[in-house]
């Protein structure tokens, strides 16, 4: 890229119109996301920061490709603490990471009007896959024995995931956020539950399976019913406005 061009995208941070740039619409729905978490203010405010800081060699596609990198690794220190709990002390480095990396690739990307939007949606998304397999497979290694619990908490997390991508597909809105709970709501979440088994062992992981299993499916069912409504009342709305012309 252009040095000339990157500055004067850097320069442009403290301007009023970086945050349309970055969290604006965009051309491609898939590049932009609604999050409503509740850390979305600190986390823009950090953004205003880290953007323009970062090293002009780092470019939003490195970040994106470091995902699997952190991804294989996570799985490496849950498989080390099955002898010794306090590697997970490591995994929750690797979701800090991956917090980074997977935050600022695309914001990065429009901030310097890299242009992957596409490319980025694919591999981000496809990566964020990898990563969520990565947590089960580790968990799983921890709670030996619980294959069937860790496959129902598997089916029930990628049909989040499944039901953000229909509802992007059926309404242009890619919403990655549920009830103020995102992305790095949940990644606290995991650091939090890493530190309550580093203190407590891994036994009440395993009995706590079944009930996350079955409160994921609850919420998922109170999504989906809601999401079915919303476009059941879209398609009669356009229905009733093409009979009217």
């Amino acid at each position: 890229m252009n040095r000339e061009i990157v500055a004067d995208a850097i320069g442009s941070a403290d301007t009023p119109d970086w945050s349309a740039r970055v969290y604006g619409q965009q051309r491609f729905a898939g590049a932009g996301k609604t999050n409503e978490g509740f850390l979305v203010p600190l986390e823009r405010r950090l953004a205003q920061f880290v953007l323009p800081r970062l090293p002009l060699w780092l470019e939003t596609y490195h970040l994106t490709l470091l995902t699997p990198v952190w991804s294989v690794l996570m799985v490496a220190f849950s498989y080390l603490a099955v002898r010794d709990v306090r590697w997970l002390w490591m995994v929750n480095l690797m979701i800090v990471f991956h917090y980074f990396t997977d935050h600022f690739d695309g914001k990065l990307g429009k901030f310097r009007n890299t242009g992957l939007c596409k490319w980025g949606f694919y591999m981000d998304h496809l990566f964020d896959y990898v990563f969520l397999s990565s947590i089960l497979i580790g968990y799983a290694l921890l709670v030996q024995g619980s294959l069937f619990g860790m496959l129902l908490v598997l089916c029930v997390f990628s049909a989040f995931m499944f039901y953000t991508f229909l509802m992007l597909a059926a309404t242009g809105e890619f919403r990655v956020s549920f009830s103020r709970f995102g992305p790095t709501e949940l990644r606290i979440a995991l650091i939090v539950i890493n530190a309550l088994l580093i203190r407590y062992g891994a036994r009440p992981l395993k009995a706590a399976l079944p009930y996350v299993a079955f409160l994921g499916t609850v919420a998922l069912g109170v999504l989906a019913f809601r999401a079915q409504q919303k476009l059941w009342q879209s398609d009669m709305q356009a229905k009733q406005a093409a009979n009217t012309e």
